[in-house]
């Protein structure tokens, strides 16, 4: 495919041009190819194509478009990226690059001497031109259009120039009088017409065209002719004889800048970046490239800039400019103080400046426009600071340094700069502070680094402390550091703080986003969606994430990624994070702080209690009437609700920080409202465990110090159902068994249900069979009192399992009738499944084992229906189960996908029944060696978790090994220590080890896991 933008925008596939719709399509695609192989995001686009008077579904209507375009162009050559979309076009023709090869070309060969290659390729490349630029695509990408006229036209010019050193005066003639016609204020093209005139002998003519330029430039702009031009008149009037040599007046250097700062003596790291950096300023362009690196505060942008531009300084003979524009400063650099000081290092003395900053600025351009110049622009604020100070000569290259992007600069390159990487930090710290100070504490010097978030002027700061310090130790100084209270504090050394550098952007927001940044620090989350910002500043749903963008702009604030529901992620910088509590505490009062984190708490909570109602669970859980509760957004929760397992998974880090946040603040109940809505959320998340005991601990604490007993309560039992969860059941004893007496005297009748509940679960897990029985017989009583559908299905399928592990089958059969008709009666299909589950144990341990397969089957069909991977696991361990007895031993890949499901979910309850089951199917199957490895991996964890039945089971199949392999006397030993323990425990299996023939499958086992083992 051939990609065309100069003239209007086409596509051609071999001889057939590609149809692209309308203006508004074709303009999107323009916006992409003037950026190939770059992101363009979605609000960039609507600005290119929109402008000020873009609809309220401009968004939508670009992803309209783009569907659109990948229907009719391949569709890798629109790629998705966040936050937009780029154009890949790896090997088409795209003839703005080929343009832009030629001029280069061009360049190349009149830097060289050889003027015809010059004037051929420079010739070839105007030659591309179909028309004016990005034609029919009416006013959007005007500025784009007009830029790459500009590039065209400058391109005639030096392809004349080229011409003109090769003598052919006479051709240009009819060709430069039409330009000048074309382009009257246009001053080189009418300079080069002049002294093409001249040279012809036709002097009189040439300063009649420097006339008519007079009067066109006062009438159309008010300005007089540039200092070349009118160099160039004074020359002619003189019979100059440098007019008939090889180059004109207005091609000669004359002054040469060199305003460079010294590089930075111990610049560290960055490689990759000044690479790209010094490539992009290098490169041969049409016009000159401006390069933004853009970062926070303190992230060593100005270090970067600086070592770039001496690197590539030599690209640049004919000077380097700097300016230090003071972007975040009360008192940023205006354009007319800028430019005086330029036009003075150009050799223009100040009172033969003009007096209005137009005039400078064309003047600036003027001097520019044939030579090769760096502008290095410190510390921009905005894109108005930086436009009048923009060169226009293609030799020059622009290098600005901001903390913002500084996305409306039409054409610019951004580069975001960050943190160092750790090994970069510490060798930087070791320049500042002293090598052999680091090689002596290098752990000491690593914490220090860490605890600066690798923020090279807090790296840098610290450093140059610690020098002036020779007798601290640097463990001294990262103890110091550890304190968030006197961080910042620590982080100053001389004039330099970090505190400083980051108030500087602070004072650049609006209130409402200063609001949000010192809230934002106040939650300490470690990474957050926009949504939050809501609740935290009291506004609509909508406000949100135009402040996070805001953020975002001045480098507060980092877009991270984009999480399984959809949610865009966001972070502080640690020290950023400690600067905004600061100013929290500083400038908010007290009240202020509590309701804005009560207020985001209450959104976690209703969203999570939201969740919670929409998907029961199948257990038995402890919801409360939250007065904290908070609606949020309905987008938010609709994402939360089909996912929740993966929005959880990305709350979490702050859900844990937020508690204990809150706890902090003495804002017991907000904390333990949230911390118990997350205890018996049904997606808890295993794997963060020892966040979620840390966050609990913290609001049990603040609960105790208000006297909050019904809080205390229950926290108490939260934690109990945490560890339930963890297999850690002499813990669950410990927890619900303190919540039990405080329910009681806070008169919460449903809080001593659970906690019974629980703890009759954890008796059955435990094999303390009849007192969990007892235990489940009161829950139940008191949910049918209460009328909980899902709790009393929960219990009496419970008590159901029990009696099926006492051999009690007839026992078992109404509680499993009146279990699953409670679940359906609640529209708990979790709930179903279990007892569907449950229900097959039993007819295989009676022997009916193809009734147990089927109902496994309609168990794993709603647990994958509904989603749930882990009890899938447990449904498919019942149905292989089932199947062995059956005599097919062929359900090896399932049971291995099941284990790994298990440790995914880091149970370890469910990985040594999966490695039991394995077992046991490896024995039906002959493959002895096999089967005693699994059996022993499964006896091994279940005697870590203190499960003696499980261990007992394992055990008995182990048995069956030993004597398969004929080591009957070792199967006698291990039989008889698991028949001791059924005895004890009042297993059936008491019973049923008469039946076992070794060297064959096992006798009958009920088996179990989450199935078995929820609170209920």
């Amino acid at each position: 495919m051939e990609f065309r933008l100069l003239g209007p925008v086409e596509v051609w596939d071999g001889a057939e041009r590609v149809p692209l719709g309308g203006p508004k399509p074709r303009a999107l695609l323009a916006s992409l190819l003037l950026s190939p192989g770059r992101v363009v995001s979605v609000d960039r686009l609507v600005d290119l194509i929109w402008g000020d008077r873009a609809p309220g579904t401009a968004r939508e209507l670009i992803q309209t478009y783009v569907s659109a375009l990948r229907r009719r162009l391949r569709p890798e050559v629109i790629v998705t990226r966040p936050p937009g979309y780029l154009v890949q076009l790896d090997g088409e023709r795209f003839d703005l690059q080929v343009f832009e090869r030629l001029v280069a070309d061009g360049r190349l060969a009149a830097e060289a001497g050889r003027y015809e290659d010059a004037g051929q390729a420079l010739r070839a490349a105007a030659g591309l031109w179909r028309g004016p630029a990005l034609g029919g695509i009416g006013e959007a990408l005007q500025a784009e259009a007009a830029r790459l006229e500009e590039l065209r036209l400058t391109a005639v010019e030096e392809r004349i120039a080229a011409e003109l050193l090769l003598d052919r005066h006479g051709d240009l003639v009819a060709e430069l009088t039409a330009l000048v016609a074309a382009h009257p204020t246009r001053e080189r093209i009418r300079g080069q017409l002049m002294t093409t005139l001249y040279r012809l002998g036709r002097s009189a003519e040439a300063l009649a065209v420097f006339d008519d330029g007079r009067v066109t430039l006062a009438e159309e702009l008010g300005l007089d002719p540039g200092p070349e031009l009118r160099a160039l008149q004074e020359a002619v009037l003189r019979g100059d004889p440098s007019l008939s040599g090889a180059a004109p007046p207005y091609l000669r250097r004359r002054f040469v800048a060199k305003q460079l700062p010294p590089d930075v003596p111990d610049f560290t790291g960055r490689a990759d970046v000044v690479g790209e950096l010094a490539k992009l300023l290098s490169a041969s362009r049409t016009a000159p490239p401006v390069v933004i690196v853009s970062g926070k505060g303190g992230v060593g942008k100005s270090a970067v800039t600086v070592h770039v531009a001496h690197r590539v300084a030599e690209r640049f003979p004919d000077g380097q400019l700097f300016a230090d524009l003071r972007g975040t400063s009360d008192t940023p650099a205006t354009g007319q103080e800028v430019l005086g000081r330029f036009l003075r290092a150009l050799g223009v003395e100040h009172e033969a400046q003009p007096e209005s900053p137009a005039e400078r600025a064309d003047l600036f351009r003027s001097l520019l426009a044939q030579r090769q110049v760096l502008v290095v622009l410190d510390d921009a604020g905005s894109e108005q600071q930086i436009r009048p100070l923009l060169p226009g000569g293609a030799g020059c290259a622009v290098l600005v340094t901001s903390r913002a992007r500084l996305a409306g600069l039409a054409g610019a390159q951004l580069v975001d700069l960050d943190m160092l990487d750790g090994d970069a930090a510490l060798a930087l710290f070791g320049a500042v502070a002293g090598a052999d100070r680091v090689a002596a504490e290098p752990e000491a010097a690593r914490e220090i680094v860490r605890l600066c978030g690798l923020l090279p002027l807090a790296v840098r700061t610290v450093g140059a402390r610690l020098a002036t310090r020779r007798h601290w130790a640097l463990a001294t100084m990262a103890v110091r550091l550890t304190d968030e209270r006197r961080r910042l504090d620590e982080l100053t050394a001389g004039d330099v703080e970090v505190r400083a550098s980051v108030g500087l952007s602070y004072r650049q927001l609006d209130e409402q986003a200063r609001t949000a940044f010192r809230r934002l620090g106040l939650l300490g989350a470690p990474d957050f969606a926009p949504w939050i910002i809501a609740p935290l500043l009291d506004v609509p749903a909508a406000d949100a994430d135009d402040v996070a963008e805001r953020l975002v702009d001045a480098q507060l604030v980092d877009f991270t990624t984009t999480d399984a529901t959809g949610q865009p992620r966001y972070r502080l910088h640690d020290l950023l994070r400690v600067f905004a509590a600061e100013r929290a505490e500083t400038d908010d009062t007290a009240a202020e702080r509590a309701a804005a984190v009560t207020r985001t708490l209450g959104s976690w909570l209703w969203l999570i209690d939201t969740i919670g109602a929409r998907t029961p669970s199948g257990e038995v859980v402890l919801r409360g009437e939250y007065a904290s509760a908070r609606p949020v957004d309905g987008l938010v929760a609709e994402r939360a609700a089909a996912d929740p397992a993966a929005w959880l998974d990305a709350e979490a880090p702050c859900l844990t920080v937020a508690v204990s946040r809150a706890a902090a603040m003495n804002l017991d109940v907000a904390a333990c409202d949230l911390a118990a809505a997350l205890s018996f959320s049904h997606v808890f998340d295993a794997n963060r465990r020892s966040e979620w005991h840390a966050s609990h601990q913290a609001a049990l604490a603040a609960a105790r110090r208000a006297g909050n007993r019904s809080g205390e309560a229950v926290l108490l039992a939260g934690l109990g159902h945490i560890h339930y969860r963890l297999d850690r059941f002499d813990e669950v004893h410990e927890y619900l068994s303190a919540a039990l007496p405080l329910f009681a005297a806070t008169g919460d009748v449903r809080g001593e249900a659970v906690a019974l509940a629980g703890m009759g679960g954890a008796c059955r897990e435990q094999c303390r069979l009849r007192e969990g029985l007892g235990y489940l017989t009161r829950s139940t009583a008191i949910f049918r009192g209460l009328g909980d559908h899902t709790a009393i299905g929960a219990t009496t399928r419970m008590a159901a399992a029990i009696h099926l592990e006492l051999g009690a089958y007839e026992a078992a059969w109404p509680l499993l009738d009146q279990a699953l008709k409670a679940y359906r009666r609640a529209g708990s299909r979790r709930g179903e499944a279990l007892t569907l589950r449950t229900t097959s144990l039993v007819h295989r341990a009676l022997g009916d084992h193809a009734v147990a397969a089927e109902l496994s089957e309609r168990a794993l069909e709603l647990f994958r229906a509904i989603g749930d991977s882990h009890l899938a696991a447990f449904a498919v361990q019942s149905l292989v189960k089932a199947r062995v007895r059956q005599g097919d031993g062929a359900s090896l890949p399932l049971l291995v996908d099941a284990l790994e499901v298990c440790r995914n979910h880091f149970d370890r309850f469910g990985e040594a029944l999966m490695q039991r089951t394995i077992g046991e199917l490896h024995l039906a199957n002959g493959q002895l060696e096999l089967a005693e490895a699994h059996l022993l991996r499964s006896i091994a964890i279940s005697e870590e978790l203190r499960t003696p039945l499980p261990v007992a089971r394992a055990k008995r199949d182990l048995a069956a090994v030993l004597a398969a392999r004929g080591d009957s006397a070792a199967a006698e030993l291990v039989i008889a220590e698991a028949a001791a323990v059924f005895a004890r425990l009042g297993a059936r299996e008491a019973g049923e080890l008469k039946a076992v023939t070794y060297g064959q499958s096992a006798g009958p086992d009920p088996g179990k896991g989450p199935a078995l083992r929820s609170p209920a």
